[in-house]
C-alpha cells in the first residue's frame, strides 16, 4: 500500500518530498508554487524523478537527523553502505541575513565498502508539459525546457557528471554530492562546501528546535509537527502554506484534487496561537504582518486565502496531460476557492489582531492600524453575518446559514470587544455587546436541533458537521455546557467512523465524502477531552498519531479502513491540531529545565 511515504526538505523557499527509497518525486522552483521539476508524485510515468539507486539492490531505512529538517536515507548493501543526507541550505551569514538558495543537496555519505550506485537524474520542467533537454559542459549538467516556457535547472556534482547523467554505474568510495540549483553558481562547487552547508544547516536546525518549549509528554511528536510548520513557511512574505503539494487526492480515483501551495486566512490565528505557545514569536509575528499587509485599505475585501507573496488572483487550471496521483484526475493548479465568501473569516482574523495586542508590543502607528482594521470588520459582519456563505469547508455548489460561520461571527464581534477594552475605546463596546448578544441568542435558536440534541451544520437543518466542535475552542460555549456536551456526543455517534471522523456526511456536490478527514479527529480528542472524557481522549489520540507516516508526518485525510494518508501533504492544519492536542493532553506540563529557564528568563 502505497501510504504518502515521504519525508519532507526544505529552506522555507521551497521544499521537495523524497520518497522513503530515496527518490525526489516532488519538487518545485525556484519557489513552493513555482512549476514543478520533478512531478512522479502525480505522475509515475511523466512527471519526471531523481533517484539514486543500489546497483546490487539493498535494505532501505530512513529518518530525520536529531531535531532537524534533514532527512537520511541509509542504503544496506550487498558491496557496502551509504547514506543520502538531503537538504535544502538555510542558515545565517556573517551579516546576519539567511542564506536560502534555490538548491537541494544530495549529499552522499560513504560508511564501508565499495556500493555502486546509479544516479536516475530524470527533471521534466514546468510541470513535463513538454520534454526537457539535458546538455554536459565542463561545470554543470543543465536541463532546459525545449518548447513553451523558457525554464532551466543546473546540476552540479563531485562525481563524474557522464556517468551521472547517463546513470551508469559509480562506485563510492568516499563522501559525494549532487547539487541542484535553479541558478547557475558563480563559485566552483566542492565537496568541501557542500559538507560546510550541511554542518551549518544541520546547527540552524538544532538551535531552533532547541528555542521550541518542550513537553513533558509527547514532546518528539510536538517537535516534528513544529518542523514541519517551519518548512512551510514561506522566508520572503511570512505566508504559511496551507500543504507543499498539489492534486493529492482526498480519496483514490475522485476529483477532490486541490493544490494546497497557498496561505489560508483561516490557518492564521491557530499558527500564531501555536507558535507564540512554542516560543518562535518571529514566525508568528511575521505571518501576522503577512495578513495585516493585505488589509491595509479601508475597503479592501478580505478573501479566504492568497498567494504566498499576497497575490489575490489564484486563477485554477487544469493539468490534463498528467495522469494524476494513482490516476486520480485532474491534476489542478491554482484555486478557485480564493473568490468564495465565507463569513468566518471575520472572526479568524480579529482574533489574530486580539493576538497580537495581546501577545506583542505594537507601535502606537500599528495600533492605530490595527484598530482601523478592527472597525472595518466589525462593520461588514454586522452588516453580512445574516448572509448565507459556503461555509468552512468551502463547498462548491451552496450557499447555506452555516453555524460555523455564524460562531466566527460572533467571534468577531467579542474580539472586537476585547480589542477595545484594551484600547480604552468604551464608546464602541455597548453597540457591539447588543450585536454580539444578538449573533448568539440567532445560532441558539436556529442552529440547535431538538431531534439531534446538537447544533447542526446549518440553519434548519438535522445535518451535523465536525466544526461545530470547535464551539468551545472559540469561547462561545464552555465545555461544561449541557447543550455542548450533548452536541459531542451527538457528533462523534453519527460522524465517528473506526475511530476516524467524517466532515459531514451530506451531499456537497462531489458525492458522500468517503476518507477521513484528519483534523476533525484532533477536534473530537480535544472536545472529548474538554467535556471532560479525558481517559477516552488520551487513548483516542494515542492511536491516532500511530497513523502517521514513517517519520511521524500527517496529510490532510486518511482512509477509514486501511487508515493510508490521502490529499496533500504534509499538512499545515493537520500538525496544528495535533500540536494543539499534544500540548492540551500534556496539561501545559513542561520540563524541569523549562521551567528553570522560565523562572530566569
Amino acid at each position: 500500500m502505497n501510504n504518502l511515504n515521504y519525508g519532507i526538505v526544505g529552506n522555507g523557499k521551497s521544499a521537495a518530498l523524497i520518497s522513503n527509497k530515496g527518490s525526489v518525486d516532488w519538487f518545485c522552483l525556484p519557489k513552493f508554487d513555482s512549476p514543478s521539476v520533478f512531478a512522479a508524485l502525480l505522475d509515475k510515468d511523466k512527471g519526471g524523478h531523481f533517484a539514486i539507486i543500489s546497483v546490487t539492490g539493498a535494505e532501505i531505512t530512513q529518518r530525520y537527523e536529531f531535531h532537524s529538517n534533514i532527512l537520511i536515507t541509509r542504503f544496506e548493501c550487498v558491496d557496502g553502505i551509504f547514506e543520502i543526507h538531503d537538504f535544502m541550505p538555510r542558515y545565517k551569514t556573517d551579516n546576519g541575513s539567511y542564506y536560502i538558495p534555490p538548491d537541494l543537496i544530495r549529499y552522499i555519505k560513504w560508511i564501508e565498502g565499495k556500493p555502486k550506485i546509479k544516479v536516475i537524474y530524470d527533471p521534466r520542467l514546468e510541470y513535463a508539459k513538454y520534454d526537457t533537454e539535458i546538455i554536459i559542459n565542463d561545470k554543470y549538467v543543465k536541463a532546459k525546457t525545449t518548447k513553451g516556457t523558457y525554464d532551466s535547472i543546473y546540476l552540479y556534482t563531485s562525481m563524474d557528471k557522464l556517468a551521472v547523467a547517463g546513470q551508469l554505474p559509480i562506485t563510492i568510495e568516499k563522501d559525494e554530492f549532487i547539487l541542484i540549483s535553479y541558478n547557475q553558481k558563480l563559485l566552483a562547487q566542492t565537496i568541501q562546501k557542500a559538507y560546510l552547508k550541511l554542518q551549518r544547516t544541520k546547527v540552524y536546525w538544532l538551535n531552533w528546535a532547541e528555542r521550541t518549549t518542550r513537553f513533558k509528554k509527547y514532546n518528539d511528536e510536538i517537535l516534528r509537527s513544529a518542523l514541519v510548520l517551519k518548512l512551510l513557511s514561506y522566508q520572503k512574505s511570512g505566508a504559511i502554506l496551507a500543504a507543499a503539494t498539489t492534486s493529492l487526492p482526498e480519496t483514490i480515483g475522485e476529483e477532490r484534487n486541490w493544490d494546497y501551495r497557498f496561505c489560508w486566512i483561516r490557518d492564521a490565528s491557530m499558527v500564531i496561537k501555536i507558535l507564540t505557545v512554542l516560543g518562535h514569536f518571529n514566525v508568528a509575528q511575521r505571518y501576522m504582518n503577512f495578513i495585516i499587509d493585505l488589509l491595509s485599505d479601508k475597503d479592501e475585501k478580505i478573501q479566504i486565502m492568497y498567494g504566498i507573496n499576497g497575490e489575490k488572483k489564484l486563477t485554477e487550471m487544469e493539468l490534463s496531460h498528467l495522469a494524476g496521483y494513482e490516476n486520480s484526475r485532474p491534476v489542478r493548479i491554482g484555486n478557485a476557492a480564493y473568490k468564495q465568501k465565507q463569513n468566518d473569516i471575520y472572526g479568524i482574523l480579529v482574533d489574530v489582531i486580539y493576538q497580537l495586542f495581546h501577545l506583542f508590543t505594537t507601535s502606537l502607528e500599528h495600533s492605530e492600524e490595527l484598530w482601523t482594521i478592527t472597525r472595518n470588520i466589525i462593520k461588514v459582519v454586522n452588516r453580512n453575518w445574516q448572509k448565507p456563505d459556503k461555509g468552512i469547508w468551502e463547498i462548491r455548489n451552496h450557499t447555506k446559514h452555516f453555524t460555523f460561520s455564524k460562531v466566527l461571527c460572533w467571534v468577531a464581534v467579542d474580539r472586537g470587544i476585547k480589542i477595545a477594552e484594551l484600547l480604552h475605546q468604551n464608546e464602541y463596546i455597548r453597540a457591539w455587546s447588543r450585536l454580539r448578544d444578538k449573533i448568539k441568542k440567532d445560532i441558539m435558536i436556529n442552529a440547535w436541533s431538538e431531534k439531534k440534541q446538537a447544533f447542526t451544520q446549518s440553519y434548519d437543518s438535522e445535518d451535523l458537521d465536525a466544526s461545530v466542535l470547535l464551539m468551545e475552542a472559540y469561547g462561545f460555549l464552555e465545555g461544561n455546557d449541557p447543550k455542548y456536551k450533548s452536541t459531542v456526543k451527538a457528533v462523534q455517534k453519527e460522524l465517528e467512523y473506526n475511530g476516524m471522523m467524517f466532515r459531514y456526511k451530506n451531499y456537497d456536490g462531489f458525492g458522500q465524502p468517503s476518507s477521513a478527514f484528519t483534523i476533525c479527529s484532533f477536534w473530537l480528542i480535544r472536545a472529548l477531552y474538554k467535556i471532560g472524557e479525558k481517559e477516552e481522549a488520551q487513548q483516542k489520540f494515542e492511536e491516532l498519531i500511530k497513523h502517521s507516516n514513517h517519520l511521524g508526518l500527517f496529510s490532510e485525510d486518511m482512509d477509514f479502513e486501511s487508515k493510508r494518508l490521502l490529499g496533500n501533504f504534509p499538512q499545515a492544519y493537520s500538525h496544528l491540531a495535533l500540536i494543539d492536542v499534544a500540548m492540551l493532553l500534556a496539561g501545559g506540563e513542561l520540563t524541569n529545565e523549562e521551567k528553570i529557564l522560565g523562572n530566569i528568563g
